[in-house]
């Protein structure tokens, strides 16, 4: 299927690793321009350089910036060229006790987490009302409604993320600009993998084995019960993207394997 993405260009944030680089690789795959992101000079290049050895025909760029940063923030802006479509993916998250997370830990989750959306959005979401033409997508989780107590300030912040979003697709009324959010399950992302192989060394049983555990024990709602790949998100994140997704704003798109339950 041709999504439309020739001549589109793509900011996605937190790109290096994870969804963020599947979804990256999936819209130059279409053919889309894109610009990674991430936090560390280094890793960015090498994902950079990976993409374009294997699409060497296509444009890929990098724009170096922590999100914690206020100072790399603003300089990341003033380099960003003309947007068509923004993924606001970049997310931290640290795993430890309610009575034992600091206020610093709050703060820090909720600036990289919400805020970078947030700034992101209010420089290039006005650009593309005045061309009437744009996508704005915005990374969420499962956490934003299941809320693991271990996690609940990142929890916090992807469910901040669905009103955010919600709101910023309200201002896009009448006109070709949307913006939705995704919400991915349990996904095998950089830190699920090193989830699954310390546990393994741990308990001295197979990845494959903790796995099952895992949903088996923990994420007992899921549907699928295993981890996604980060490919399975990044598909939908990509249709979303491109022109064929017109009639879809305002919406949160659950690609939870059914973790979360219900009917919406």
């Amino acid at each position: 299927m041709d999504l439309k993405l020739q001549n589109k260009t793509a900011f996605i944030s937190g790109s290096t690793t994870g969804i963020g680089y599947a979804v990256a690789r999936g819209l130059v795959k279409e053919g889309a321009t894109v610009i990674l992101n991430g936090r560390t000079k280094e890793k960015l290049g090498m994902a950079v350089q990976e993409l374009q050895d294997e699409f060497p025909k296509e444009t890929i760029l990098g724009l170096h910036a922590d999100f914690g940063n206020a100072e790399q923030v603003e300089q990341l802006l003033e380099k960003l060229p003309s947007i068509d479509i923004l993924v606001n993916n970049v997310g931290i998250y640290s795993s430890a006790s309610f009575f034992e997370t600091n206020d610093l830990d709050w703060q820090r989750q909720f600036e990289v987490n919400v805020m970078s959306g947030v700034r992101l959005s209010k420089n290039i979401l006005p650009k593309m009302l005045a061309k009437n033409s744009g996508r704005v997508l915005f990374v969420s989780s499962e956490c934003a409604t299941l809320v693991p107590t271990d996690l609940i300030p990142y929890s916090m912040t992807k469910a901040a993320i669905l009103s955010v979003s919600r709101g910023l697709a309200q201002l896009t009324k009448g006109t070709n600009v949307t913006v939705n959010t995704v919400i991915p399950g349990s996904t095998l992302s950089e830190g699920a993998v090193q989830f699954l192989e310390n546990s393994a060394q741990k308990e001295g049983k197979t990845k494959e084995e903790v796995e099952a555990s895992f949903f088996s024990k923990v994420r007992t709602t899921s549907l699928l019960q295993r981890f996604a790949k980060v490919e399975e998100i990044a598909n939908t994140i990509v249709y979303l993207a491109s022109p064929l997704s017109s009639a879809t704003n305002g919406a949160a798109i659950k690609v939870d394997g059914g973790s979360m339950g219900g009917i919406l």
